[in-house]
């Protein structure tokens, strides 16, 4: 072994020539295996991504990788395909082991490879918080080959489920590894290092490279390369990115004005809280746009729940908290909010990564109150650049104050009766016939200046009088 290669040591990739990745613009000429090469064309993708140009053709050749790339990029495709094309080649069971921070993005990888796999007959299991240990505990004595899982679950069922163990793992995909750490995961991904064999292929894949990523990839991978696309933080070209400077106590109204003034699109609105969310989901819905919340309060199912409901466009605006803004892959999301401004700036760009996804193109609004200018101020020095203005009329935002007034009333007596709920029986009543009850009442205010309703300008999507 070369000097340079010593162990926990990154080694650089040779820089691909122009020429060459013209070549490499298809997953055959990076090694894919045909049938595998079928099941992207499936998938409707038909040329590799810069990331998979990279460290596909390095996976193959059965190195271990850390992967930096941005959100957005095509990470789950450069970990599945060469775990796929090892499987093909050794089948085993209970055969990869893939890691992430949230259990949205767990389900979202888990259909990827159940599609890229179809063909093959590859079984995968979800291993998340907030599901029945004991159906999970059956999943797993079925032993499939792939494990997708978040830490803290999986170390519940190493230790308590009889039966289950993974030393014969091949396979450790660490996704999204800096937000793991993060979350404070350390303790459980120390523990499942020790479980697992040392003789293991490791993939570690993230959007930025943190003095604990570093310090997991000295413990965790062996002779790694590095296959990185951003060496710094950015987003990407086609995404439109503007501010407003706005006072505080109008912000509900700046939002409604922004909402009437792109009407037709689908957006994704981000809120600080689980509260604000689902206040800001209630507020919205009143004033008869086709809204739904989705945040860690919520139950599982409920979380999936919205979620497909945006992503078959059931409802055109999505309100999250920061649980939703790394890893999902919406594919038609047009316009980003940044309803609260996010205190770490690196969040902005996980957040605005939602839209302008896989070369399309995409806009993302930032509020910016009295008390958040520092904050923005560091957003724009992270991407190196000034954002502009979005254009505003802001008499027509006053004329909006009364309505949603009263909006705000109504969403925070709905509120209420949902805590009174709650504390009798587990529901987040977010889209559900109770939920509409004083909804009912607001159709007074629902003629809006010109004449027209929000609702009305809206993609149709089925009305909120049930799931």
């Amino acid at each position: 072994m070369a000097a340079g290669e010593a162990q926990g040591q990154l080694v650089e990739p040779e820089p691909v020539a122009e020429e060459e990745q013209q070549q490499q613009r298809s997953f055959k000429a990076l090694g894919v295996t045909d049938v595998l090469c079928e099941a992207c064309d499936q998938l409707g993708w038909k040329t590799p991504t810069k990331i998979q140009v990279e460290a596909i053709p390095v996976a193959l050749q059965g190195r271990d990788i850390i992967g930096l790339a941005e959100t957005g990029s095509g990470k789950t495709g450069a970990f599945a395909l060469p775990i796929l094309q090892a499987l093909l080649e050794t089948p085993q069971r209970l055969f990869a082991l893939v890691l992430t921070p949230t259990r949205e993005l767990a389900f979202q990888i888990s259909e990827q490879f159940e599609a890229l796999g179809s063909s093959i007959g590859v079984h995968s299991a979800v291993i998340v918080g907030g599901i029945d240990t004991m159906s999970q505990s059956l999943a797993l004595a079925k032993k499939p080959h792939i494990i997708i899982a978040t830490p803290g679950r999986l170390i519940d069922h190493l230790e308590n489920t009889k039966g289950f163990n993974l030393r014969a793992l091949k396979y450790l995909v660490m996704d999204e590894a800096d937000r793991i750490l993060n979350m404070d995961f350390e303790t459980e991904v120390d523990k499942l290092l020790k479980v697992i064999p040392r003789d293991r292929k490791t993939f570690l894949f993230s959007a930025t490279m943190t003095k604990k990523v570093q310090k997991l990839q000295r413990a965790a991978l062996k002779d790694p390369v590095k296959c990185a696309v951003s060496s710094k933080y950015q987003t990407v070209e086609k995404l439109q990115q503007y501010y407003i400077f706005i006072p505080s106590r109008f912000k509900d109204s700046y939002l409604v004005y922004i909402l009437n003034e792109l009407a037709g699109n689908s957006f994704m609105i981000f809120c600080s809280t689980c509260n604000n969310t689902q206040r800001t989901a209630l507020l919205l819905r009143n004033l008869g746009f086709t809204a739904i919340p989705l945040h860690g309060q919520m139950s599982q199912n409920k979380r999936l729940g919205s979620l497909n409901k945006f992503k078959a466009k059931a409802r055109s605006i999505l309100l999250a908290t920061d649980v939703a803004s790394r890893g999902l892959d919406i594919p038609h999301v047009d316009v980003v909010i940044n309803f609260d401004i996010p205190t770490h700036s690196k969040d902005y760009i996980h957040r605005v990564g939602r839209t302008a996804r896989a070369g399309r193109s995409g806009k993302s609004i930032t509020f910016v109150t009295q008390y958040d200018v520092e904050l923005f101020q560091r957003i724009e020095h992270l991407i190196g650049k000034k954002l502009p203005a979005f254009p505003m009329q802001e008499e027509e935002v006053m004329m909006l104050t009364e309505r949603v007034a009263e909006a705000q009333r109504f969403a925070r007596m709905e509120l209420r009766e949902q805590g009174e709920k709650k504390r009798s029986r587990d529901g987040d009543d977010d889209d559900t016939e109770e939920a509409i009850g004083i909804r009912n009442r607001v159709a007074a205010f629902r003629k809006w200046p010109g004449g027209h309703s929000p609702a009305a300008s809206l993609p149709e999507g089925p009305s909120d009088t049930g799931t």
